[in-house]
């Protein structure tokens, strides 16, 4: 499976983005993490293919909603409200088929593929 990921840029504090994923074959369920300068690849929101079950991370409740498009296999991320500290790079990831349990979606060690990074910068 190979993940094509794109959106991202530059905006200003307050300000939305949309980042999209779009995965070439089969997965149950996408992942939005994502690396600030000098620190851990973090978990930001996940959603699963088959009812559609969504997890965030408390940092972005509220602020970002993740979205599935099933007829093109894409997943999307939109930002609202964005703050500095949302400066990063975004990268999504899949699952394999098996159909995962909600507390474990924002473990990225079970995230089989990932796509490339982009960079999502939010100025003051």
């Amino acid at each position: 499976v190979q993940l094509q990921a794109s959106g991202g840029g530059l905006v200003q504090a307050g300000g939305s983005l949309r980042l999209s994923c779009a995965a070439s074959g089969r997965t149950s369920a996408m992942g939005w993490f994502r690396q600030a300068p000098g620190k851990e690849r973090e978990f930001v929101a996940a959603v699963r293919w088959s009812d559609g079950s969504t997890v965030y991370a408390d940092s972005v409740k509220g602020r970002f909603t993740t979205s599935k498009d099933k007829s093109k296999n894409t997943v999307h991320l939109h930002m609202n409200s964005l703050k500095p500290e949302d400066t990063a790079v975004y990268f999504c990831a899949a699952r394999g088929r098996n159909s995962p349990i909600i507390s474990s979606m924002p473990n990225q060690d079970e995230y089989a593929y990932w796509g490339q990074g982009t960079q999502v910068t939010v100025s003051s």
